[in-house]
């Protein structure tokens, strides 16, 4: 399992540059005029993760697989997407596909950049993408209502159902506010998700600023942070400048050393990803052994059969026990057979709660 994320925002706020920046390709083209994005552009990046190279070293592990993330590049909207203006509902589309939407704002002053809306006003921005994909979900669910309540009145108690989440959501829509926003109770949370709506997928925010500004931010910056508090939403700096360059240098060293220069700790990337991780609530269990040390992307809460299955659905059908190791207490044991005889190797079963760092080895028989 990974983590798919449209990113999204108004044309020439930097989404394909982050894009290119992120996957190190070239796959999107980055140009300065709007639409430059015809078809979205999908790149797998590596989830950077210490643990895996640490207990890959303590294994003796011949190679290193990494979990993936998935970043979708969909072309930019424009005010009127919603009723086809710009590249509108074709774009619209795109988004109702992914599992969350990175919102790429700009944040930076630059004059030979071109902007939409003529002013540099990332708070707008965000305002203007998010009427228009709440004005995309009124539309749908509006139509949707209309049908399960005719439906409902022939005594179809499955169209009943659909109207009760339904007119939920329209409640909140017509009141400006965002299907996530919705507080479903349980029994209906089944049926919200299959809506899709598009104001339902978490959201990050991503201020895309100057290179001067990467470690702190700036004032456009904290406007966004503010709304994002205000909405739930997790918010990261970034400068795509930056992380362009970064990829360029392929020596791990000089990449550290080129960051400490413009006092970052880290890439753009790493943020992104942890605050993608929190967004969706995923954790990340570890295997290890002589072949490889590989790392698997898990929802938060996923008991240890269907973390099983991630690897093969045989591990799940066949499912005997999870031998599980803490990755502090596989570190402290130098390795698994430490582990074993600390007393530090857990035989957890079915119900077992896989936890974010867990080094496990799945019992099975098919």
């Amino acid at each position: 399992m990974g983590f798919n994320c449209g990113i999204v925002g108004l044309p020439n706020v930097g989404k394909s540059t982050l894009f290119n920046a992120l996957t190190a390709t070239v796959q999107a083209q980055a140009a300065n005029y709007p639409f430059c994005t015809i078809e979205p552009n999908t790149g797998r990046v590596a989830v950077p993760d210490d643990r895996l190279e640490t207990i890959a070293k303590i294994a003796d592990s011949a190679s290193i697989v990494p979990t993936y993330m998935e970043f979708v590049d969909i072309a930019g909207l424009v005010r009127g997407a919603s009723q086809g203006e710009g590249l509108g509902n074709q774009f619209l589309g795109h988004i109702r596909e992914v599992d969350a939407i990175c919102h790429v704002l700009r944040c930076f002053e630059e004059g030979d950049v071109t902007h939409v809306e003529g002013s540099i006003d990332p708070v707008r921005d965000a305002e203007t993408v998010e009427t228009e994909l709440l004005l995309a979900d009124l539309e749908n669910v509006e139509k949707r209502a209309e049908t399960a309540e005719k439906r409902s009145r022939g005594g179809d108690k499955e169209a009943q159902k659909q109207l009760e989440i339904l007119s939920l959501a329209l409640e909140a829509l017509r009141d400006g506010e965002p299907a996530r926003t919705l507080d479903v109770p349980p029994d209906l949370k089944p049926a919200f998700h299959k809506l899709q709506l598009l104001t339902a997928k978490p959201v990050l925010f991503v201020c895309n600023v100057d290179e001067e500004s990467a470690a702190a931010g700036n004032a456009l910056s904290e406007k966004v942070a503010a709304i994002a508090a205000e909405h739930g939403a997790e918010c990261v700096v970034v400068s795509a400048a930056i992380e362009a360059e970064v990829v360029q240098l392929t020596d791990p060293e000089e990449q550290r050393e080129f960051l400490t220069d413009l006092g970052l700790s880290e890439t753009g990337l790493a943020r992104v990803i942890r605050s993608g991780y929190r967004l969706l609530d995923l954790v990340t269990f570890l295997t290890a052994g002589p072949k490889e040390a590989r790392a698997w992307t898990i929802s938060k809460g996923t008991r240890a059969p269907q973390a099983a299955g991630t690897i093969h659905t045989d591990f799940e059908k066949g499912f005997i026990r999870a031998e599980t190791i803490s990755y502090g207490d596989y570190i402290a044991c130098n390795g698994e057979q430490g582990a074993r005889d600390a007393g530090k190797l857990r035989q957890e079963g079915k119900e077992y709660v896989v936890q974010d760092g867990d080094v496990v080895l799945f019992r099975f028989n098919v």
